[in-house]
């Protein structure tokens, strides 16, 4: 669990970079490591059985700010967590002399993980005479996958296919006219596509043309949509508070969530006021009106839904061009 502290913090920016990767010894394809995802896949098809992983990584802190800083004997450690087997890895790292980053190595043993783990970056350092306070962690946290073949983050959300009319989950039978459905109510938040709504099934799945396919993206889109925006408020709502009263994260995909949504809903703030701000907004309902409009914003571009809608208009005009005697 990372908290918002009471004393200072670092504001600055913490960038956490996995530079290499190998398993049992044998480099990683770089193209399993997406820097923009920040997302590592462990699985290869040459390699269904493994042992070990290892990822080399880099941390970038904001180096004038800790000189000037009220801090002393500052560390930093890369930490990875999967809550499914409550597991829970630091790994000291070492400032280099010339460029001020931290580097170090992270050891995944694939006998401690089931699916997918969080790796983050805490600073610690002493203030006001107590050792070990954290005073930062990374700005993004990566996803360590030992399933995925690809370095996607679209797994942070099941795609289940649901009978809503006909199907053994009664409790869908209430939304049967509903296209799809976004269940954050899990461990991991799912979207349910309704099977029995005419043709969405056969459009997401088959779309044969570049209409089609245009629509196809525009449908996956508003999906997405509305996937982030159910998945903010859920975590939002979840949100639990220290002896303070300050909001603590709570890990698991909630956290990974708001450390995403948080720096595009209230952009420019540190990701801990950030998160104050949003808590005291949807507490008090003042100015939450404002934080829902940012909150569909923000969901719109990371379900990249300008883009695909101005595809699906491109499309539709060439289409209607082309029917044109």
């Amino acid at each position: 669990m990372t908290g918002v502290y009471a004393y200072p913090t670092l504001a600055g920016r913490i960038q956490l970079t996995v530079r290499r990767a190998s398993i049992d010894g044998k480099p990683l394809q770089i193209a399993l490591i997406s820097q923009r995802d920040r997302v590592v896949a462990l699985q290869q098809g040459e390699r269904d059985e493994w042992t070990e992983g290892v990822l080399d990584v880099e941390v970038s802190l904001p180096a004038e700010e800790l000189a000037d800083g009220p801090w002393s004997a500052v560390t930093c450690v890369a930490v990875l967590t999967e809550g499914a087997t409550n597991t829970r890895v630091v790994s000291p790292l070492e400032r280099g002399r010339d460029d001020g980053c931290w580097r170090g190595e992270v050891r995944v043993r694939r006998s401690a993980h089931l699916a997918r783990a969080v790796l983050d970056v805490s600073v610690v350092g002493t203030y006001g005479g107590v050792d070990g306070r954290v005073i930062g962690s990374s700005d993004a946290p990566w996803v360590v996958d030992l399933l995925a073949r690809t370095p996607t983050r679209h797994r942070d959300v099941e795609i289940l296919e649901e009978d809503f009319r006909d199907g053994p989950r009664e409790w869908l039978r209430s939304f049967k006219d509903a296209p799809w459905l976004v269940d954050t109510a899990g461990d991991m938040p799912a979207v349910l596509l309704n099977t029995s709504f005419e043709g969405l099934a056969g459009l997401l799945s088959g779309a044969r043309g570049p209409l089609e396919k245009a629509t196809a993206e525009l449908v996956a889109a508003q999906i997405a949509e509305e996937a982030w925006a159910a998945m903010f408020h859920s975590a939002l709502s979840d949100l639990e508070c220290g002896e303070d009263g300050a909001p603590q994260f709570t890990g698991g995909w909630r956290e990974s969530v708001l450390r995403i949504m948080l720096p595009e809903v209230f952009p420019g703030q540190p990701l801990a006021d950030a998160l104050v701000e949003a808590h005291r907004r949807r507490s008090e309902s003042h100015g939450w009106a404002e934080v829902q409009s940012r909150i569909q914003l923000a969901a719109g571009r990371r379900g990249q839904v300008p883009k695909n809608l101005t595809a699906a208009i491109r499309a539709v005009t060439r289409a209607q061009e082309d029917s044109r005697p």
